[in-house]
């Protein structure tokens, strides 16, 4: 008999090779049929997989990660199935899952693809995934593997099989398709209900320029047509809500070749935009004890050879800047806090005078490889809202709640409701990348865990996802669209206090190190906004829009009335302006809407006389106007901002 260990810590005995698809059914029929694929002590397994020792075992369903994983790389072997049919003589070589479908690789020769082949192809997937071929795996002797390409006359699998270890490769065979593969499937062919082709692109064999171009065929699948449905409008939903869209529409920010790639322009709309956001999370920091700092663009080399930055990153980012004087050389700045180190470290303090906690909206730049350049998402330039706390160790627990408290009063002032807080930790196999003591990692990483527990925050931890200097909390955000992103990180560092010998006296007179929090509630401007674009579709929140209403008057009669109103709602600190434009109502309405104005504010003869506005608000098409007067406008302004606008508790 075996013991089987479930991820609620439950164990079950066996007969020594009973499979997942046994251990499922044993708890239920309803999860047997939802399984498709399965961990044994952390190797990925088929369901059919015969278990013969004692271990941990977890089943995955379409609704997990590794669920879908096994669901799109098992697709992509009948996606190769059908293209070495429909096309043959074609070489494949890899076909991974990837975070959203999957893959392959292929050598089609002096064939090509077009989105006009997609159809044929997606139709011969599907009638091959009806046949419900089962997913067999099976072991092969490295000479056998070879022989086997060699007759295919596949160079691409025989260099892939040339590097594996005799005994260690395996293939998986459905129907009459074999293909060199490490595992990881669903049970059959038939839980395939939908399919598309997303596209087809270049790829060099192995990533390397030097070797032949791939056609790289992507694709995504589904266990149901209406999931691939749905799928579908939310691409083209994704695609309305592109930031870089938004932002080019709605004039925030632009880019500019001679300016250089990955590094935005902020136009008068989007550095408003920015400032109100700087303002906001200012008077907050204040309020919480923070004090303003401003350190340079650029640094010694050295600076960061101490932080350690310049061992990580320095191979892969902005090369040094020489100077007239012999030796000298500086690095644009990839990081604040070595200078805010370095404040730190300006005067002696004691005890009585932490925590310190220095904060500034820091640029910093980062080389980023061209092909990953991606509208404000990935830039080489961005702004950090950054700030570090100095602490005694016995503050840190109080302080970093402090900062959960802070992020928790930006996501709720922008909207961002649903989200998960990542523990994110050392890897606990490879500690060669990451500075410090093992006792500084444990005490950092406990101080995490213990005070995210201690604010009840829903919390998943990853292994692998530290800062090199020191555990995190990650807040991974849900859009809008359901789509994850990381926003706001606070971090535990015991490491550059060392590095950068920073001391305090303690109330025994002796010198201690403080330990040092790492915070930005934004991340970064760029991102932020980014993100921010994207979930609210450019609808900001009013408290935050660059203009809250725009005046359109029906004639130039009415423009010394548009100019009083304007007058009178500034006197009330709404951010208004004038459409004074030669156009009738019906263009000004529509540009309004395309721009985004949350109130558009009509006025003409009758608004004149009374003294009053028609108020038509964004969006609301065919729901008639409302005529209320300027003190009352104003005061519905305020209301809805006061319901968004959260109040930060110190």
């Amino acid at each position: 008999m075996i013991k089987i260990t479930l991820p609620d810590g439950s164990v079950k005995e066996f007969a020594s090779g009973a499979t997942p698809m046994e251990v499922a059914k044993s708890i239920s029929e309803g999860l047997a049929r939802n399984v498709i694929s399965a961990s044994f002590n952390g190797t990925t397994v088929e369901t059919e997989t015969q278990l013969t020792t004692d271990g941990n075992l977890i089943l995955y369903t379409w609704n997990d990660a590794e669920g879908k994983k096994a669901f799109w790389h098992s697709t992509s072997h009948v996606l190769a199935q059908a293209l070495q049919e429909l096309y043959p003589g074609i070489k494949l070589t890899i076909g991974p899952a990837i975070e959203k479908g999957f893959y392959y690789d292929v050598d089609f020769g002096d064939k090509s693809i077009t989105d006009a082949d997609f159809k044929k192809i997606e139709d011969r997937v599907l009638e091959i995934a009806r046949e419900k071929h089962e997913f067999k795996m099976r072991s092969a002797s490295k000479a056998d593997a070879l022989a086997f390409y060699r007759n295919e006359n596949n160079p691409y699998k025989i260099e892939l099989i040339e590097n594996l270890e005799d005994g260690t490769i395996t293939f998986c065979d459905h129907a009459t398709f074999t293909d060199l593969c490490r595992g990881g499937h669903i049970p059959n062919t038939g839980i395939i209900k939908a399919m598309k082709i997303m596209s087809v692109a270049g790829a060099y064999w192995r990533g390397d320029e030097k070797n032949k171009q791939l056609t790289r065929v992507y694709g995504v699948s589904f266990p149901k047509q209406k999931d691939l449905t749905d799928y579908l409008e939310l691409l083209e939903e994704a695609k309305r809500r592109d930031h870089r869209k938004l932002g080019k529409e709605l004039e925030l920010f632009a880019f500019s070749q001679r300016v250089g790639q990955g590094l935005p322009l902020w136009l008068p709309k989007g550095a408003a935009l920015r400032d109100r956001l700087e303002q906001f999370l200012k008077k907050a920091q204040k309020k919480a004890g923070y004090e303003q700092v401003v350190t340079p663009h650029i640094g010694q080399k050295e600076l960061y050879v101490t932080s350690g930055h310049y061992a990580k990153y320095g191979a892969d980012s902005f090369q040094p800047i020489h100077t007239p004087a012999e030796g000298e050389e500086f690095l644009l700045k990839p990081m604040n806090c070595p200078h805010h180190c370095e404040i730190y470290n300006n005067k002696p303090w004691s005890y009585k005078d932490l925590p310190k906690r220095y904060a500034e909206f820091g640029t910093v730049y980062r080389y980023e490889q061209s092909g990953e350049l991606h509208g404000l998402t990935r830039v080489r330039g961005f702004t950090q809202d950054d700030a570090h706390i100095f602490c005694t160790p016995d503050q840190l627990d109080e302080e970093f709640k402090k900062v959960i408290d802070l992020v928790l009063y930006v996501f709720g002032s922008l909207g961002f409701e649903n989200f998960t807080a990542q523990i994110s930790l050392r890897d606990q196999e490879n500690r060669d990348k990451y500075i410090g003591s093992d006792e500084n990692w444990e005490k950092a990483e406990n101080a995490i865990i213990s005070a995210a527990r201690d604010k009840n925050l829903n919390t998943v931890v990853e292994y692998g996802e530290a800062a090199f200097y020191g555990p995190k909390l990650d807040f991974m955000v849900k859009d809008a669209l359901g789509r994850q992103w990381q926003l706001g990180t606070i971090q535990v560092d015991y490491n550059l206090p060392e590095r950068f010998e920073l001391t305090y006296k303690g109330a025994d007179d002796k010198l201690h190190r403080p330990v040092m929090i790492h915070r930005a509630p934004f991340g970064s401007m760029e991102r932020f906004i980014a993100i921010l674009l994207e979930h609210t579709a450019g609808n900001f929140p009013l408290w935050l829009m660059p203009e809250q209403a725009i005046i359109l008057s029906l004639s130039e009669k009415y423009e010394n009335y548009a100019k009083k109103v304007l007058e009178l709602l500034e006197n009330d600190e709404i951010r208004a302006l004038i459409d004074n434009r030669n156009e009738t109502i019906g263009r000004k309405i529509r540009d309004a809407e395309t721009q985004k104005y949350p109130f558009m504010l009509i006025v003409g003869e009758e608004e004149e006389k009374n003294g009053t506005i028609s108020v038509r608000r964004h969006g609301q098409e065919g729901k008639g106007n409302t005529t209320v007067t300027i003190a009352q406008f104003a005061a519905m302004v305020q209301e809805e901002i006061d319901k968004t606008l959260k109040t930060f508790n110190v």
